[in-house]
């Protein structure tokens, strides 16, 4: 017999009443309850838990099986037990707390099932002030793995696990820890898994922080628990994966998420067990720190990361205070200036009694870079920009400014001067108005036809930045994600006249992040599907002027260069400028006073500068039209040539005339 897709394990202690919902948002997913089952193992709890699981099931007879034993102390025993009994082919872990999105299992399976994966992690969403793992979840990762991406940022064990893999490892979870015991399974699972699938467009879980702050993640401190699992953990890294880039990827997390947490459970210790947690933090991350890895870190986990491996506990305990009022003030801290280098005035900056070095403080790279566009306009071949943009924290002093271009595929870059401009009480807004940057406005010109060092710049996409200088520090930024609402990010591609030749010049913004970029020569955004002839017909009230009725949805063209021309095959050519229909909104017509033609036979085509368009061929059924040239009779209709638009323009034949007329 075939087993379910998908078997869910939630653990239950004193769970009421979180868990009713829980439980239904499983029973209730669009997958179907063919292809579940529920095991929820009721851990001992004293508050009504058990008999709302046997409730459940009498209710889901079919869908939900309910353990009880004795309490075990965590989740990792009802967990296991959950897995020894789980049937599906994939498994997913739920804490009674949380709930499910309706589509979330199905949509898991699928991108498992797509790409092969033995790991799906759905998007997480915290509710009632929980706080969830986001540095994952940007964007949809079909397949990956824990060394190309952010997922060993969550090591809850809240994910989509392909049983196979959980058996062929003899995974389970170790149950003489309080806590750390899931980083124990799913570290081991991401290593080895066969690809790892990252559900990002869909909210698939629900975090739930309860109202007695009772989750079991929540409720353990001290210490000791950390102590207990973290060397574990570094064993784990040290064991399965070798030294170097991949390991320090993984390491990162550690030396930041939980030595911080670490610390932050240290200042409530009284000070011998202070001393002792410490000694004993900074053996266990010895083996996984190395200077190596300092590019990797913020200033602030390399100050803390130096005074662990130092044992500087008085220094820590400062630091620990530091940083909570930094978080509850909100405002950045001041940085020193020197020699091209920014250094964060955290506790014990160049106190010469610590002799601290400077590489901790170091906030050159992570300085935070302002920018705004308050103008972004082309006219003619000049692309017109605007705005500000500084470095968070220095103030706008020696400042050196550049407009930067650079073409994406070969790399080519040019650098244009701008001109600084005044901003005044610009930075009052934020961190509390302790920072004013006074002369960060830019104004500059990209004229199409000098920008490529006095030649016209080439064909290509020109992505458009800032290198912003002051003090001696610049950093780069791509600009327009931050632009006043009148500034269009849509593509509006122009035609534009730059002396020899007419070219195709879209500015637009990038998606997701809203860059501008400079489309030259079409490649992306074409011309020829931004204009369209679909109909032609003789004019209302002018029975011989041939009527086209087109479309242009390009932004600007030169005047006059847009028109029907037409040719004879025997050296007779004749050309026509469209007009704005009356109705405009893109909308325009060409007119073709067909008594102004010699006789031929007449095809043509719809012309901007080097770009053609075929004309539609004119209805079989349209009806010729008539008139006199020095009093004899002339005729233009349609003719059938393959289905080009082709038009005969001949002198009346009388006597072929006559007879017909005769005939009928």
């Amino acid at each position: 017999m075939t087993g379910p897709a998908v078997s869910v394990i939630i653990a239950a202690y004193n769970a009421m009443p979180y868990l009713t919902r829980c439980i239904t948002s499983v029973a209730e997913q669009s997958i179907g309850q063919d292809a579940l089952e529920i095991l929820a193992v009721d851990d001992g709890s004293t508050d009504g838990t058990g008999k709302e699981l046997d409730r459940l099931a009498s209710e889901y007879p079919t869908l939900l099986r309910v353990f009880h034993q004795e309490n075990s102390g965590g989740p990792s025993a009802p967990r296991n037990k959950g897995l020894d009994h789980a049937r599906g082919t994939f498994v997913f872990f739920l804490d009674a707390d949380d709930y499910l999105s309706p589509e979330a299992l199905e949509r898991m399976v699928a991108m498992a099932e797509e790409n092969g994966t033995d790991v799906v992690l759905g998007k997480m969403v915290g509710v009632g002030g929980r706080g969830a793992p986001t540095s994952m979840f940007r964007r949809n990762q079909p397949r990956t793995d824990v060394f190309s991406s952010r997922v060993y940022w969550t090591l809850n064990p809240m994910k989509l696990f392909r049983r196979s893999l959980l058996e062929r490892l003899e995974l389970r979870f170790p149950t003489d820890l309080k806590i750390g015991e899931d980083q124990l399974f799913v570290g081991p699972a991401y290593l080895h898994a066969d690809g790892i699938s990252v559900l990002a467009d869909y909210d698939c879980l629900f975090w739930v922080e309860r109202e007695d702050s009772g989750n079991i993640t929540l409720r353990t401190g001290g210490t000791e628990p950390r102590l207990r699992f973290l060397p574990r953990v570094v064993d784990l890294l040290l064991e399965q994966v070798p030294p170097g880039p991949r390991r320090d990827h993984l390491a990162h997390r550690h030396l930041t998420v939980e030595v911080r947490q670490l610390l932050d459970h240290l200042v409530h210790e009284p000070r011998p067990e202070q001393e002792k947690a410490l000694a004993r933090l900074a053996e266990v991350i010895a083996p996984l720190w190395h200077e190596g890895m300092s590019d990797q870190l913020s200033a602030m986990a390399r100050l803390r990361l130096h005074l662990v491996r130092h044992t500087m506990l008085d220094e820590l305990l400062e630091l620990v205070r530091f940083e909570r009022e930094l978080a509850r003030s909100g405002v950045a801290t001041p940085v020193l200036v020197d020699g091209g280098r920014a250094y964060a005035r955290y506790p014990y900056l160049r106190d010469p009694s610590r002799g601290i070095p400077d590489t901790c403080y170091d906030v050159t790279r992570q300085l935070g870079v302002r920018h705004h566009v308050s103008r972004a306009e082309l006219r003619g071949a000049v692309l017109h920009l605007a705005g500000h943009g500084y470095l968070h924290r220095v103030a706008t002093e020696d400042v050196s400014t550049e407009l930067v271009l650079r073409e994406r595929d070969s790399g080519s870059e040019y650098r244009l001067p701008v001109t600084h401009t005044a901003t005044p009480r610009l930075g009052e807004a934020e961190d509390e108005g302790r920072y004013r940057y006074e002369q960060a406005g830019f104004e500059a010109a990209v004229d199409i036809t000098t920008a490529g060092d006095g030649a016209p710049l080439p064909d290509g996409l020109w992505d458009i930045s800032l290198a912003i200088a002051a003090q001696g520090i610049s950093r780069e930024v791509r600009i327009g994600s931050k632009r006043d609402r009148g500034v269009s990010g849509e593509p509006e591609t122009h035609i534009v006249n730059t002396g020899d030749e007419i070219r195709a010049v879209t500015p637009y913004t990038t998606r997701p992040h809203g860059n501008f970029t400079l489309d030259l020569g079409e490649r992306k955004h074409r011309v020829l599907q931004q204009l369209s002839v679909p109909a032609v017909r003789w004019a209302p009230g002018a029975p011989t002027e041939l009527e086209f009725a087109g479309r242009c949805t390009l932004a600007a063209f030169p005047d006059g260069a847009l028109a029907v021309h037409l040719e004879d095959g025997r050296g007779g050519s004749a050309a026509f400028p469209a007009r704005p229909a009356p109705e405009a909104g893109g909308e325009f017509l060409v007119r073709v006073p067909v008594t102004e033609l010699p006789s031929g036979l007449w095809k043509g085509q719809l012309r901007l500068g080097s770009w053609t368009l075929p004309l539609p061929p004119a209805p079989v059924s349209l009806a010729p039209a008539k008139w006199r040239r020095r009093g004899l009779p002339w005729y233009a209709k349609p003719a059938s040539d393959g289905g080009e638009f082709t038009l005969r323009v001949a002198r009346t034949d009388l006597v072929r005339a006559l007879t017909s007329r005769l005939k009928s």
